[in-house]
C-alpha cells in the first residue's frame, strides 16, 4: 500500500508553526510500503506480515495525532523486520511530532540509506528540515523528490516547498512552486490558499483575490482563516467596504476564532 497523506485538519495542526497554513499535503504517512513492493501473503514471512500490520497501525495512530502510540507501533514493526525503510520514515514523523529533532533526523537519514530514491521519505525529510529552519537542506530534499521519474505526489511536494520558501521569506520562489502545484491540482484549497497568501505579500491583490475566492466560494472549504485572508487582501487593496463584508462573515460564522478577534482589533497587517 502506498503512502497516504494526513487529513487536512491534522496537516494544518502539524503546520501550525509555519508562516503560512499548510492545510494538506505537508506530510506523507507510509502505511506498508510502495504498492509494487507488496508480495502476495503466501510469499511474505511471518515477521514481515507482523511488521506490516504494526506499520499500518502506526500510520493510523499518527493520523489521529497520537504520536507516542504510533512510535510504539513502529518499534514493534522494526523488532519484526529491522530493514523496512518506510518504518524509519514513519519513525521520523513520530519523533518530529514529539519534538525530538535529533531522533527524527537520524530516522529520516536511516530511511534514505535503505531507500535513497523514496519520494515520500525525501518529502517528509524536507518538511522536517523546513520546520527546523534548515531551508537550503529542505529545498534540496524537495528537489530530489521532484526529480524522481515515477514520483506521483509532485503537487504535494510543490505545496510543501512553496510553504517552506515563504517561511524563508523567498516570496518569488514560493510563488513559482505554488503556481506549479496549482497547475497540477487546481481544486486543492490548500494550494489556492497558500498561493493567495504569497500573492498578497507580493502586492498582487487582484490575483490574490482570485485564488482565495475559489476557496471561499465553496462552503465546505471556507473557514476563519480563508475569510480573514480575503479581508486582509481587500484591506491592503484599499477596498474597505469589501474588507468589512468579509469581517462580518467572519464574526457571524466564527465569532470565537482568533481571526475574528484580529478583525475586531484591526490587526490587518500582523
Amino acid at each position: 500500500m502506498r503512502g497516504v497523506v494526513l487529513s487536512r485538519r491534522l496537516s494544518c495542526q502539524l503546520a501550525a508553526t509555519l508562516l503560512l497554513a499548510c492545510f494538506a499535503g505537508c506530510v506523507q504517512v507510509p502505511q506498508g510500503g510502495e504498492q509494487n513492493d507488496i508480495k502476495p501473503e503466501s510469499e511474505q514471512s511471518k515477521a514481515e506480515r507482523s511488521a506490516r500490520v504494526h506499520l499500518e497501525l502506526a500510520g493510523l495512530y499518527l493520523g489521529r495525532n497520537q504520536a507516542q502510540t504510533a512510535l510504539d507501533e513502529v518499534k514493534l514493526a522494526l523488532a519484526s523486520k529491522p530493514d523496512l525503510p518506510e518504518a524509519y520514515n514513519l519513525r521520523g514523523l513520530a519523533y518530529g511530532a514529539l519534538g525530538d529533532a535529533s531522533a527524527a533526523d537520524a530516522s529520516f537519514q536511516h530511511a534514505l540509506q535503505l531507500a535513497p530514491n523514496d519520494g515520500a521519505t525525501l518529502h517528509n525529510y524536507g518538511w522536517f528540515l523546513c520546520q527546523e529552519r534548515h531551508f537550503a537542506q529542505a529545498h534540496a530534499r524537495f528537489d530530489a523528490a521532484l526529480k524522481l521519474p515515477q514520483y506521483r505526489d509532485r503537487q504535494r511536494t510543490l505545496l510543501a516547498q512553496g510553504v517552506c520558501d515563504a517561511r524563508a521569506g523567498d516570496w518569488p520562489a514560493a510563488e513559482v512552486a505554488l503556481m506549479h502545484s496549482y497547475e497540477l491540482d487546481p481544486s486543492n484549497p490548500a494550494i489556492a490558499f497558500n498561493l493567495s497568501e504569497v500573492l498578497l505579500h507580493r502586492g498582487e491583490f487582484e490575483r490574490a483575490r482570485f485564488y482565495i475566492k475559489r476557496v471561499n466560494d465553496v462552503p465546505e472549504q471556507s473557514n476563519a482563516q480563508s475569510l480573514w485572508l480575503a479581508a486582509r487582501i481587500e484591506h491592503r487593496a484599499g477596498k474597505n467596504s469589501a474588507a468589512q463584508d468579509f469581517g462580518r462573515q467572519l464574526r457571524e460564522r466564527f465569532p470565537k476564532s482568533a481571526e475574528a478577534l484580529k478583525f475586531e482589533r484591526g490587526q490587518f497587517d500582523e
